[in-house]
Protein backbone atom coordinates (compact mmCIF):
# COMPACT_ATOMS: atom_id res chain seq x y z
CA UNK A 1 0.00 0.00 0.00
CA UNK A 2 3.24 2.39 1.02
CA UNK A 3 4.50 1.63 -2.64
CA UNK A 4 1.36 2.62 -4.44
CA UNK A 5 1.19 5.53 -2.43
CA UNK A 6 4.52 6.69 -3.32
CA UNK A 7 3.96 5.65 -6.93
CA UNK A 8 0.91 8.30 -6.99
CA UNK A 9 3.13 10.86 -5.51
CA UNK A 10 5.68 10.25 -7.77
CA UNK A 11 3.60 10.56 -10.67
CA UNK A 12 1.26 13.45 -9.38
CA UNK A 13 3.97 16.12 -11.84
CA UNK A 14 3.67 14.40 -14.28
CA UNK A 15 -0.34 14.31 -14.41
CA UNK A 16 -0.13 17.81 -13.92
CA UNK A 17 1.85 18.66 -16.87
CA UNK A 18 -1.01 16.94 -18.94
CA UNK A 19 -2.29 19.47 -21.40
CA UNK A 20 -5.44 19.91 -23.32
CA UNK A 21 -4.86 21.74 -26.56
CA UNK A 22 -7.50 23.79 -28.47
CA UNK A 23 -5.58 22.92 -31.76
CA UNK A 24 -2.11 21.03 -32.51
CA UNK A 25 -0.35 20.43 -36.12
CA UNK A 26 3.11 19.49 -36.98
CA UNK A 27 4.62 21.36 -39.91
CA UNK A 28 7.07 19.41 -42.03
CA UNK A 29 8.87 16.15 -41.29
CA UNK A 30 8.36 15.00 -38.02
CA UNK A 31 11.73 13.58 -37.99
CA UNK A 32 13.36 16.49 -39.33
CA UNK A 33 16.92 17.53 -36.84
CA UNK A 34 15.50 20.95 -35.63
CA UNK A 35 11.78 21.63 -34.31
CA UNK A 36 10.60 25.09 -33.23
CA UNK A 37 7.33 24.71 -31.02
CA UNK A 38 5.35 27.49 -31.10
CA UNK A 39 2.54 28.61 -28.45
CA UNK A 40 -0.32 30.45 -29.99
CA UNK A 41 -3.65 31.69 -29.35
CA UNK A 42 -4.59 32.26 -33.00
CA UNK A 43 -6.18 29.81 -35.05
CA UNK A 44 -3.88 27.36 -36.69
CA UNK A 45 -5.74 28.02 -40.49
CA UNK A 46 -4.22 31.71 -40.31
CA UNK A 47 -0.97 30.76 -39.16
CA UNK A 48 -0.35 27.66 -41.74
CA UNK A 49 0.27 29.91 -44.80
CA UNK A 50 3.15 31.44 -42.79
CA UNK A 51 4.55 28.79 -41.10
CA UNK A 52 4.49 26.61 -44.77
CA UNK A 53 6.87 29.60 -45.67
CA UNK A 54 9.18 29.94 -43.68
CA UNK A 55 9.43 25.91 -43.76
CA UNK A 56 9.52 25.80 -47.61
CA UNK A 57 13.52 26.35 -47.59
CA UNK A 58 14.41 25.07 -44.57
CA UNK A 59 14.14 20.45 -45.37
CA UNK A 60 16.07 20.19 -41.72
CA UNK A 61 13.11 21.80 -39.86
CA UNK A 62 9.61 20.80 -38.20
CA UNK A 63 7.38 23.63 -36.82
CA UNK A 64 4.99 22.14 -34.15
CA UNK A 65 1.83 24.61 -33.43
CA UNK A 66 0.12 24.81 -30.26
CA UNK A 67 -3.23 26.64 -29.83
CA UNK A 68 -4.53 27.67 -27.07
CA UNK A 69 -6.64 30.65 -25.21
CA UNK A 70 -4.99 33.87 -24.51
CA UNK A 71 -4.93 33.67 -20.43
CA UNK A 72 -4.34 29.36 -20.37
CA UNK A 73 -1.30 30.62 -22.68
CA UNK A 74 0.18 33.17 -20.17
CA UNK A 75 -0.18 30.34 -17.45
CA UNK A 76 1.45 27.86 -19.77
CA UNK A 77 4.07 29.57 -20.92
CA UNK A 78 5.18 31.68 -17.36
CA UNK A 79 5.32 27.41 -15.94
CA UNK A 80 6.74 26.23 -18.93
CA UNK A 81 9.24 28.87 -20.48
CA UNK A 82 11.74 26.19 -21.84
CA UNK A 83 8.95 24.18 -23.40
CA UNK A 84 8.28 26.76 -26.11
CA UNK A 85 10.30 28.87 -28.82
CA UNK A 86 8.18 31.21 -29.65
CA UNK A 87 5.18 32.92 -27.89
CA UNK A 88 2.44 34.36 -29.63
CA UNK A 89 -1.10 36.09 -27.93
CA UNK A 90 -3.49 38.84 -29.28
CA UNK A 91 -3.68 39.78 -25.17
CA UNK A 92 -1.44 42.64 -25.47
CA UNK A 93 -0.91 43.10 -22.50
CA UNK A 94 -0.15 39.68 -20.65
CA UNK A 95 2.28 39.14 -23.60
CA UNK A 96 3.99 42.68 -22.52
CA UNK A 97 4.21 41.61 -18.84
CA UNK A 98 5.79 38.37 -20.09
CA UNK A 99 8.81 40.55 -21.47
CA UNK A 100 8.89 42.88 -18.31
CA UNK A 101 8.99 40.18 -16.17
CA UNK A 102 12.17 38.87 -18.30
CA UNK A 103 10.99 35.81 -19.76
CA UNK A 104 11.38 37.23 -23.33
CA UNK A 105 14.96 37.30 -25.58
CA UNK A 106 16.12 40.17 -26.97
CA UNK A 107 16.23 40.93 -30.92
CA UNK A 108 18.20 43.12 -31.24
CA UNK A 109 18.93 42.74 -35.05
CA UNK A 110 15.55 43.51 -35.92
CA UNK A 111 14.59 46.20 -37.67
CA UNK A 112 11.24 47.51 -36.35
CA UNK A 113 8.62 50.62 -35.81
CA UNK A 114 9.16 52.03 -32.21
CA UNK A 115 5.33 52.46 -32.15
CA UNK A 116 5.29 48.46 -32.70
CA UNK A 117 7.83 46.98 -30.51
CA UNK A 118 8.96 46.75 -26.99
CA UNK A 119 12.78 47.24 -25.76
CA UNK A 120 13.07 44.78 -29.16
CA UNK A 121 11.91 41.66 -27.10
CA UNK A 122 7.73 41.70 -28.29
CA UNK A 123 7.56 42.72 -31.61
CA UNK A 124 3.55 43.36 -32.87
CA UNK A 125 2.30 42.17 -35.85
CA UNK A 126 -0.82 42.90 -36.69
CA UNK A 127 -3.52 44.86 -36.09
CA UNK A 128 -6.89 44.36 -35.56
CA UNK A 129 -10.09 46.00 -33.91
CA UNK A 130 -12.99 44.78 -31.87
CA UNK A 131 -16.01 44.81 -33.55
CA UNK A 132 -19.22 44.30 -33.26
CA UNK A 133 -20.70 41.65 -35.41
CA UNK A 134 -24.50 40.98 -36.63
CA UNK A 135 -26.61 38.05 -37.40
CA UNK A 136 -28.75 39.97 -40.87
CA UNK A 137 -31.80 37.98 -40.64
CA UNK A 138 -31.90 39.33 -37.53
CA UNK A 139 -31.67 42.81 -38.46
CA UNK A 140 -34.40 42.75 -41.30
CA UNK A 141 -36.32 45.85 -40.54
CA UNK A 142 -34.14 47.17 -37.56
CA UNK A 143 -31.49 49.99 -37.77
CA UNK A 144 -28.27 49.10 -37.65
CA UNK A 145 -25.68 49.82 -35.06
CA UNK A 146 -22.77 52.19 -36.19
CA UNK A 147 -22.01 53.15 -32.54
CA UNK A 148 -21.86 51.56 -28.86
CA UNK A 149 -24.81 53.66 -27.97
CA UNK A 150 -26.95 52.53 -31.10
CA UNK A 151 -26.25 49.01 -30.04
CA UNK A 152 -27.97 50.16 -26.60
CA UNK A 153 -30.90 51.68 -28.26
CA UNK A 154 -31.59 49.09 -30.86
CA UNK A 155 -30.79 46.14 -27.88
CA UNK A 156 -33.70 48.15 -25.13
CA UNK A 157 -36.10 48.54 -28.23
CA UNK A 158 -36.23 44.72 -29.04
CA UNK A 159 -35.78 43.06 -26.02
CA UNK A 160 -37.71 40.58 -26.95
CA UNK A 161 -35.59 39.29 -30.09
CA UNK A 162 -32.56 39.85 -28.46
CA UNK A 163 -33.37 37.92 -25.44
CA UNK A 164 -30.12 35.20 -24.53
CA UNK A 165 -29.15 35.73 -27.93
CA UNK A 166 -26.01 38.50 -27.34
CA UNK A 167 -22.44 36.95 -26.72
CA UNK A 168 -19.61 39.04 -25.55
CA UNK A 169 -16.37 37.49 -24.27
CA UNK A 170 -16.23 36.20 -20.45
CA UNK A 171 -13.47 38.18 -19.01
CA UNK A 172 -12.80 36.07 -16.30
CA UNK A 173 -11.74 33.38 -18.74
CA UNK A 174 -10.38 35.31 -21.81
CA UNK A 175 -7.04 37.32 -21.64
CA UNK A 176 -8.46 39.33 -24.92
CA UNK A 177 -11.50 39.32 -23.46
CA UNK A 178 -10.25 41.34 -20.51
CA UNK A 179 -7.50 43.73 -22.41
CA UNK A 180 -10.78 44.59 -24.43
CA UNK A 181 -13.27 45.46 -21.84
CA UNK A 182 -10.31 47.30 -20.02
CA UNK A 183 -9.76 49.39 -22.81
CA UNK A 184 -13.48 50.25 -23.62
CA UNK A 185 -13.98 51.19 -19.75
CA UNK A 186 -10.90 53.70 -19.84
CA UNK A 187 -12.54 55.36 -22.82
CA UNK A 188 -15.95 55.63 -22.11
CA UNK A 189 -18.45 55.25 -19.01
CA UNK A 190 -20.51 53.93 -22.09
CA UNK A 191 -19.34 50.62 -22.29
CA UNK A 192 -20.69 50.14 -18.83
CA UNK A 193 -24.09 50.96 -20.11
CA UNK A 194 -23.74 48.67 -22.60
CA UNK A 195 -23.01 46.05 -20.29
CA UNK A 196 -26.22 46.39 -18.11
CA UNK A 197 -28.13 46.30 -21.35
CA UNK A 198 -26.42 43.29 -22.57
CA UNK A 199 -26.30 41.60 -18.83
CA UNK A 200 -30.52 42.14 -18.31
CA UNK A 201 -30.80 39.96 -21.77
CA UNK A 202 -29.17 36.98 -20.36
CA UNK A 203 -25.48 37.41 -22.03
CA UNK A 204 -24.41 34.40 -23.41
CA UNK A 205 -20.00 34.69 -22.39
CA UNK A 206 -17.29 32.99 -24.56
CA UNK A 207 -13.87 31.98 -24.27
CA UNK A 208 -13.12 33.35 -27.58
CA UNK A 209 -14.14 35.12 -31.28
CA UNK A 210 -14.35 31.52 -33.30
CA UNK A 211 -16.89 29.75 -30.66
CA UNK A 212 -19.08 33.46 -31.35
CA UNK A 213 -18.75 33.31 -34.31
CA UNK A 214 -19.77 29.58 -35.12
CA UNK A 215 -23.05 30.58 -33.22
CA UNK A 216 -23.53 33.78 -34.94
CA UNK A 217 -24.07 31.86 -38.20
CA UNK A 218 -26.16 29.34 -36.51
CA UNK A 219 -28.63 31.85 -34.88
CA UNK A 220 -27.65 31.11 -31.43
CA UNK A 221 -26.93 34.34 -31.12
CA UNK A 222 -27.97 37.51 -32.99
CA UNK A 223 -25.13 40.02 -31.89
CA UNK A 224 -21.62 39.32 -30.44
CA UNK A 225 -20.08 42.71 -29.07
CA UNK A 226 -16.09 42.99 -29.10
CA UNK A 227 -15.45 39.99 -31.16
CA UNK A 228 -12.21 40.17 -33.42
CA UNK A 229 -13.73 41.33 -36.94
CA UNK A 230 -10.58 39.87 -38.78
CA UNK A 231 -11.54 35.89 -37.85
CA UNK A 232 -15.65 37.12 -39.13
CA UNK A 233 -14.59 38.38 -42.28
CA UNK A 234 -12.00 35.62 -42.76
CA UNK A 235 -15.05 33.42 -42.45
CA UNK A 236 -15.84 33.13 -46.28
CA UNK A 237 -19.26 30.54 -45.67
CA UNK A 238 -20.73 33.17 -43.75
CA UNK A 239 -20.26 36.60 -45.53
CA UNK A 240 -23.89 36.70 -46.70
CA UNK A 241 -24.83 36.13 -43.04
CA UNK A 242 -23.28 38.02 -40.94
CA UNK A 243 -22.36 42.03 -40.71
CA UNK A 244 -18.91 43.13 -38.93
CA UNK A 245 -19.60 46.53 -37.80
CA UNK A 246 -16.44 48.97 -36.73
CA UNK A 247 -17.82 51.25 -34.15
CA UNK A 248 -17.57 54.99 -35.08
CA UNK A 249 -17.37 56.04 -31.62
CA UNK A 250 -14.05 55.07 -30.28
CA UNK A 251 -12.11 52.19 -31.71
CA UNK A 252 -10.45 49.52 -29.53
CA UNK A 253 -7.32 47.63 -31.79
CA UNK A 254 -4.92 45.12 -30.31
CA UNK A 255 -1.47 44.07 -32.27
CA UNK A 256 -0.89 40.90 -32.22
CA UNK A 257 2.55 40.34 -30.35
CA UNK A 258 4.91 37.70 -30.78
CA UNK A 259 7.68 37.00 -28.47
CA UNK A 260 11.03 34.56 -28.74
CA UNK A 261 11.42 32.70 -25.27
CA UNK A 262 14.44 33.88 -23.46
CA UNK A 263 14.75 30.06 -22.27
CA UNK A 264 14.51 28.66 -26.35
CA UNK A 265 17.24 26.20 -27.48
CA UNK A 266 16.79 27.24 -30.78
CA UNK A 267 17.33 31.09 -30.63
CA UNK A 268 18.59 31.94 -33.99
CA UNK A 269 16.07 29.78 -35.85
CA UNK A 270 12.91 31.42 -33.23
CA UNK A 271 14.56 35.16 -34.41
CA UNK A 272 14.25 34.11 -37.82
CA UNK A 273 10.21 33.27 -37.74
CA UNK A 274 9.75 36.37 -36.23
CA UNK A 275 11.35 38.32 -38.59
CA UNK A 276 9.87 36.25 -41.29
CA UNK A 277 6.75 37.42 -39.57
CA UNK A 278 7.55 40.94 -39.90
CA UNK A 279 8.51 40.58 -43.69
CA UNK A 280 5.33 38.68 -44.57
CA UNK A 281 2.91 41.38 -42.72
CA UNK A 282 4.73 44.52 -44.74
CA UNK A 283 4.44 43.09 -47.91
CA UNK A 284 1.31 42.27 -48.10
CA UNK A 285 0.38 39.48 -49.66
CA UNK A 286 -2.90 37.55 -48.54
CA UNK A 287 -1.98 34.10 -49.67
CA UNK A 288 0.72 34.10 -47.47
CA UNK A 289 -0.52 36.54 -44.53
CA UNK A 290 -4.10 36.11 -44.45
CA UNK A 291 -4.15 38.63 -41.04
CA UNK A 292 -4.62 42.56 -40.86
CA UNK A 293 -0.87 43.98 -41.47
CA UNK A 294 0.58 46.62 -38.78
CA UNK A 295 -1.07 49.19 -40.82
CA UNK A 296 -4.47 47.71 -41.77
CA UNK A 297 -6.60 49.90 -38.80
CA UNK A 298 -3.95 52.57 -37.66
CA UNK A 299 -5.38 56.00 -36.92
CA UNK A 300 -3.92 59.06 -37.93
CA UNK A 301 -1.53 59.17 -35.58
CA UNK A 302 0.09 55.85 -37.44
CA UNK A 303 0.00 54.07 -34.02
CA UNK A 304 -2.87 51.34 -32.60
CA UNK A 305 -5.79 52.76 -30.42
CA UNK A 306 -3.90 50.24 -27.39
CA UNK A 307 0.15 51.04 -27.21
CA UNK A 308 2.81 48.68 -26.47
CA UNK A 309 3.72 50.75 -23.10
CA UNK A 310 3.86 50.13 -19.02
CA UNK A 311 0.59 51.47 -18.66
CA UNK A 312 -1.07 48.11 -20.49
CA UNK A 313 -0.21 46.34 -17.44
CA UNK A 314 -2.23 48.67 -15.39
CA UNK A 315 -5.29 46.60 -14.86
CA UNK A 316 -3.30 43.35 -14.43
CA UNK A 317 -3.03 44.37 -11.00
CA UNK A 318 -4.14 41.87 -8.60
CA UNK A 319 -6.31 44.37 -6.77
CA UNK A 320 -7.57 46.34 -9.83
CA UNK A 321 -8.31 43.10 -12.18
CA UNK A 322 -10.20 41.66 -8.68
CA UNK A 323 -12.31 45.25 -8.30
CA UNK A 324 -13.07 44.99 -12.23
CA UNK A 325 -14.02 41.40 -12.67
CA UNK A 326 -16.50 42.22 -9.70
CA UNK A 327 -17.76 45.03 -11.32
CA UNK A 328 -18.31 43.64 -14.22
CA UNK A 329 -19.89 40.60 -12.83
CA UNK A 330 -22.53 42.73 -11.55
CA UNK A 331 -23.12 44.46 -14.74
CA UNK A 332 -22.89 41.14 -16.91
CA UNK A 333 -24.65 38.54 -14.38
CA UNK A 334 -28.04 39.59 -13.52
CA UNK A 335 -30.05 36.27 -12.68
CA UNK A 336 -31.19 35.36 -9.70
Amino acid sequence: MRYFAVLILALLPVIGQAQVWEDRKVFGAATAPRNLQILSSTDTSFFAPIIESFIAQRADLSVEYLVTGTAELDDVFRQNPDRFDVVISSAMDLQLKLANDGLAQRLDGLSHPEWAQWRSSLFAFTTEPAAIVINNAAFAGLPVPATRQDLIEVLRANADIFEGKVGTYDVRQSGLGYLFATQDARASETFWRLMEVIGSLDAQLYCCSGDMIDDLARGRILVAYNVLGSYARARAETADMLTVILPSDFPTTMMRTALVSKATSEPALAEAFVGHLIDLQSAGAAEDFPLPSLGAFQDTTGRSSISLEPALMTYLDRLKRQTFIREWESAIIQGP
